[in-house]
């Protein structure tokens, strides 16, 4: 249980990591929606769902050329710091400007650049 709980606290330690998870709470995303909104690139992106996905936080699927990315939070201890993120990122202002963005987003606008 020590194991992870450190692997998910060192998920949760990266800011971007966090802004990714409070995004797929909102709705299923894909790479390219994920960068556009947070202004990051693909690759930096790709590495962090891979790591995610690595601790049980989240899943993905294929869409044909898109591959989509959701919350799964597969363990108890994952959905107790989760539930402690949403309450701390709660009124964060960079969570605020993202989801900001979200709304003005689509798959066609990130996507087919």
């Amino acid at each position: 249980m020590l194991t992870e709980t450190e692997k998910l606290f060192k998920i949760f330690a990266d800011k971007n990591r966090l802004r990714i998870l409070k995004l797929l709470e909102a709705r299923t995303m894909c790479v390219c929606e994920l960068a556009d909104v947070l202004g990051v690139t693909q690759p930096s992106i790709s590495r962090h769902l891979k790591k995610m996905k690595a601790a049980g936080l989240i899943g993905d699927e294929q869409d044909g050329l898109w591959t989509n990315y959701f919350l799964t939070i597969g363990s108890r201890e994952a959905e107790g710091v989760m539930g402690c993120i949403k309450s701390l990122l709660k009124e964060d202002k960079a969570i605020r400007a993202d989801r900001a963005r979200l709304k003005r987003t689509s798959r066609a606008r990130s996507c087919c650049r």
